[in-house]
């Protein structure tokens, strides 16, 4: 069993910022965190849900959608069984409810919502123009 819970969310004006955080949990999970690598996704009113950012298991690679390239950075404390996504420079286009995810398969990274599992219930961001 997984859980993946999202904090952080808010509102805050153009051109602030907002981390968020994924705490993963888990009798199973928790001890093969490492090896799994976890992504951001959002989805904004009417819209489907988008990637945003991805981590490999090891933290080594990062991946990011082209809308928030150099505005977002993904990170992971694998100790902690933590992810983080720190939002800089945020815009009014941002607003959308921002779910963490984990890879359906160890060691394998995937930039689609098909290669992740398991899905936390989501936090609210809302940028203000």
């Amino acid at each position: 069993q997984v859980q993946l819970v999202e904090s952080g969310g808010g509102l805050v004006q153009a051109g602030g910022s907002l981390r968020l955080s994924c705490a993963a949990s888990g009798r199973t999970f928790s001890n093969y965190f490492r090896s799994y690598a976890m992504g951001w996704f959002r989805q904004a009113p009417g819209k489907e849900r988008e990637f945003v950012a991805a981590i490999s298991w090891g933290g080594g690679s990062t991946y990011y959608a082209d809308s928030v390239k150099g505005r977002f950075t993904i990170s992971r404390d694998n100790a902690k069984n933590m992810v983080y996504l720190q939002m800089d420079s945020l815009k009014p286009e941002d607003t959308a409810i921002y779910y963490c995810a984990a890879g359906r398969d160890r060691y394998k990274l995937g930039l689609r919502r098909d290669e992740y599992g398991y899905w936390g219930q989501g936090t609210q961001v809302t940028v203000s123009s």
